[in-house]
């Protein structure tokens, strides 16, 4: 376990030119593809060339790559014969692991691609979850996390996020939270992501729109589901945020309402997030979990009846 915290140096570790042809994309799944930048990147690329190099394993005369597909594909659409490229570690394990450690710096992967990764190291190199914790200096909970990401993804979603197709700040902020809030099944999250594939919505749209499929009549999420996206959103823009009719009062409280279902979304992503670690937070996050708690009963049987009371009007 030692030597996965301080591998050493890769044998080759300057800053080499490799052969396009001769690298391996065996990894190029694990990486979220994003058009929008690649398409940015490209005339710079054009114009100045590779000023980042690529970065991976030697494998014999080939390079295994690991960070650098859309500087790759830039390469190959720009028929470049030989790009920069540098070692992370002498083996795929140990660069692997330093990409991950990179990544924990520098916010380089996102929380999927930690995933996949996380998941690599686990099912196919055979790493426990302690020893992956050990070896990123990260805590289990971290890296719990990151496999439950992989465990719950279907292939229509995990393909529709790494192909760019739906944005994955979306997916998690907006989609799965809906999982423990409603109990939506697999086939639901499916659904939904699909009929929004590759539609270029905004996030604020997304979110609307998760909101009427998953909480929302089922007219709603019929429209979706067909692909009448349109008129789904237009039936959004049609709820005024102080209907006519309302008191000042009632206005206040669908405003507290609309406030309470934003921040419980926002609890269900972030409450298990492994950054919340330091005494002083769970000091406080104690004596305010204790107190929301002390009233839950009372809160959701008033909840209830308000709901029941709004849907018979």
């Amino acid at each position: 376990m030692e030597s996965l915290r301080n591998d050493p140096p890769p044998a080759i570790s300057h800053l080499a030119n490799f052969e396009l042809a001769h690298l391996d994309l065996r990894y190029e799944g694990f990486r979220l593809r994003q058009p929008h930048l690649e398409a940015r990147l490209l005339p710079a690329i054009a114009q100045e060339g590779i000023r980042e190099p690529l970065r991976g394993v030697l494998d014999g005369p080939q390079a295994i790559l690991l960070d650098g597909f859309k500087r790759y594909r830039c390469a190959r659409k720009l028929q470049l014969g030989l790009v920069p490229f540098t070692p992370l570690g002498a083996d795929e394990l140990s660069a692997i692991l330093q990409l991950l450690r990179a990544s924990s710096r520098r916010q380089g992967l996102n929380p999927l691609e930690e995933a996949r990764f996380v998941d690599e190291l686990k099912n196919v190199r055979g790493l426990s979850v302690a020893e992956i914790a050990e070896a990123l200096s990260r805590s289990k909970a971290w890296v719990s996390v990151r496999l439950g990401l992989v465990k719950e993804l279907s292939p229509l979603v995990s393909e529709a996020l790494f192909a760019g197709a739906f944005p994955v700040h979306s997916y998690l902020y907006s989609v799965r939270p809906f999982k423990r809030l409603t109990d939506a099944s697999s086939a639901d999250i499916d659904g939904f992501v699909q009929a929004l594939r590759g539609q270029k919505l905004s996030v604020r749209e997304i979110d609307g729109l998760a909101h009427g499929f998953f909480r929302g009549p089922e007219s709603f999420r019929q429209e979706i589901l067909q692909g009448n996206l349109k008129l789904a959103l237009q039936q959004l823009d049609e709820i005024p945020p102080d209907p006519d009719g309302c008191s000042e009062f009632e206005r206040i409280v669908l405003q507290d309402l609309e406030r309470l279902q934003k921040a419980m979304l926002r609890l269900l992503s972030k409450s298990q997030d492994p950054q919340l670690q330091s005494r002083v937070f769970f000091a406080q996050c104690n004596l305010l979990t204790a107190s929301i708690l002390s009233r839950n009963a009372a809160f959701i049987q008033n909840l209830r009846h308000l709901h029941d009371r709004s849907g018979k009007a």
